[in-house]
């Protein structure tokens, strides 16, 4: 039961990307007139919609010295990404974006499992999960094509 929560909220917040992407476009189209300033809003909402969360739970913040500069990268990737969508949504349309994106996902996670980088288990590239990667590659070339 436990797993088929994990599974749910994982698709839950997998439909949030297209929702995002479209609600970022429209607001640079609409107002912003830029993906990294529609993307600078997005972020500055979202961290303070978590920054309320965490003074409301009270969760404590751990000294910055016990942590690697590595580790603070994750925001320049999520902006990259963020901004990257917002400027990608109305031009390639939800559908081929979120397919590309998932692509470009599978790949990355083949390989951060396959070497057992950033703290992942180590899990080899296998056939079936060579076969599953190609099956994304059908995926992403049918929904471009058709």
């Amino acid at each position: 039961m436990e797993q088929l929560v994990w599974i749910m909220l994982a698709l839950l917040a997998g439909a949030t990307l297209p929702t995002q992407a479209g609600i970022n476009a429209a607001l640079q189209a609409d107002w912003a007139r830029h993906p990294a300033l529609a993307s600078l809003i997005s972020f500055t909402v979202g961290t303070a919609a978590l920054a309320l969360y965490v003074l409301a739970a009270r969760i404590p913040f751990p000294s910055v010295s016990t942590s690697s500069a590595w580790q603070w990268t994750g925001g320049l990737l999520g902006a990259f990404f963020v901004t990257v969508v917002t400027f990608l949504a109305p031009r390639l349309g939800a559908t081929a974006m979120i397919a590309l994106v998932l692509a470009g996902q599978m790949v990355a996670s083949v390989a951060l499992d396959h070497f057992g980088l950033l703290g992942y288990p180590e899990r080899p590239l296998g056939l079936v999960r060579f076969a599953g990667l190609a099956l994304v590659a059908v995926g992403v070339f049918l929904v471009r094509r058709f």
